[in-house]
């Protein structure tokens, strides 16, 4: 018996986070009782907290925390929260304590699991995967790492027989899954402050892939060594599948996709970007192995309306262009810009960037610096830390990586001071960027931008 079963309340060590919440969400509509801690509270756990779950977000051991029987309870943490007394409480008293990545492992473990990894791409291409099965209708359900625009969340409940879960290598989580299917996306370097090296990370990604029982159905993007036998995917260039003459009209990017024995011409959809169209190359691949037929998957690729943060964009009646973005990367930012770039040439880009974590800030400052100089100007707001203190990486600050970037208008600025500026500058195209706490600007600048 799965031992999931035996539990009827379950505690949540980081509620608030993405993939917290998505199980959060699996346990609460089974009609279990589930509670929660988080250090900041956001729109996500605002939700949570409507949808009928209990958050605190002091660090107390409160009566609601005392009361709770162990044998009945079952502790979810994310190892991205280090100490906390709460956790201690549990573990002290000898709580069942279970990683994230390990439950979601037992969620998924009687389903045919299809995971998705890589350090760029899960995201979008494991909703859309989601979005397909929906369409198709198939009996599944699907644990997220962003909030499908179609779905309006992280989790959706469509049946058993498949999951669709993101598979994440942060803390060599993705090892605890058992994927029957599995892509992987990217390997770039990531985490270092975990994997130490880029060798470790591909290692990594070799070990998730080694997972997947059938070659035939594990998706590598075509040029990635994963060290075992798998299907390639790729756009413009010939593979396994692959997708190709790519066009644009009027916002809605075109593609045909190629099967090892079938071209599919005119896919359409209103996603941006090469990277996307990868991503949906590998999605269709997935689907069409699965027995789904492509009147189908071309409706539904058609009508996906991306995830939340991921390119989330708005033009106004004045003008203006607002986009939001979660990208927390260099390659990933270098993407949006792109984007931005191929379809607006001649507009005056503002940037407003969030940079995540103090390692990360480190570690790949020189990239950091590079994808922001192609702003027309740039607001660089204070580090997001996280899980990080400012102690320990001495000198790693904002004004730092402010000195490498190469415009004339930069300037940093507080999250609180952020709006303010904003709305001081000349542009035609706001994109504001990041995997903090950002995401507070956002309604705040969809309103001003509509006055203006």
């Amino acid at each position: 018996m799965n031992i999931l079963q035996t539990y009827q309340t379950f505690y949540f060590v980081g509620i608030g986070g993405i993939g917290m919440s998505a199980l959060a969400r699996y346990f609460n509509a089974s009609g279990k009782n589930v509670l929660g801690y988080d250090k900041t509270n956001t729109k996500l756990t605002q939700n949570l907290m409507n949808e009928g779950i209990d958050i605190v977000f002091e660090d107390l051991i409160d009566e609601r925390i005392t009361s709770l029987q162990k044998e009945e309870t079952l502790v979810i943490y994310t190892p991205a929260i280090k100490t906390l007394g709460i956790l201690d409480f549990f573990n002290q008293n000898q709580f069942e304590v279970l990683k994230r990545a390990k439950v979601l492992g037992l969620i998924t473990e009687n389903t045919d699991c299809i995971a998705i990894a890589g350090t760029h791409g899960k995201t979008t291409t494991s909703t859309l995967v989601a979005h397909l099965c929906k369409e198709a209708d198939l009996p599944f359900s699907c644990f997220l790492g962003g909030i499908s625009e179609n779905f309006k969340s992280n989790f959706l409940y469509n049946g058993s027989t498949y999951s669709v879960v993101e598979a994440d290598e942060y803390d060599r989580s993705f090892l605890n899954l058992s994927p029957d299917w599995a892509v992987v996306t990217s390997t770039d370097a990531d985490h270092l402050d975990i994997y130490g090296d880029i060798n470790h990370i591909e290692e990594g990604f070799r070990q998730f892939a080694a997972l997947v029982p059938q070659d035939k159905q594990l998706f590598v993007r075509k040029g990635l060594e994963i060290g075992r036998g798998h299907q390639t995917y790729a756009v413009n260039e010939p593979a396994d599948y692959y997708s190709d003459n790519l066009r644009m009209d009027h916002d809605k990017i075109y593609f045909d996709f190629h099967t090892p024995t079938e071209t599919v011409k005119d896919f359409v959809w209103e996603i941006p970007g090469i990277h996307n169209v990868e991503n949906a190359t590998v999605a269709l691949a997935i689907l069409h192995n699965l027995g789904a037929d492509f009147d189908t998957l071309k409706k539904a690729i058609a009508n996906f309306k991306g995830i939340k943060r991921r390119y989330t964009k708005h033009i106004y009646q004045n003008g203006k262009i607002y986009i939001d973005d979660y990208a927390h990367h260099p390659t990933e930012i270098n993407a949006v810009m792109s984007s931005i770039r191929t379809f607006y040439p001649d507009k005056k880009l503002l940037v407003a960037f969030q940079p995540h974590l103090f390692s990360r800030t480190r570690d790949f400052a020189d990239g950091f610096a590079e994808s922001l100089s192609k702003a027309d100007e740039l607001i660089l707001l204070d580090i997001y830390p996280a899980r990080e203190l400012q102690e320990n990486f001495e000198g790693i600050t904002s004004s730092w990586l402010l000195d490498k970037v190469i415009l004339n208008k930069k300037e940093v600025s507080t999250l609180s001071d952020a709006f303010e500026k904003i709305k001081e500058k000349d542009f035609d195209i706001l994109l504001t960027v990041g995997a903090g706490n950002i995401d507070t600007l956002y309604d705040p600048i969809c309103e001003w931008i509509q006055k203006i």
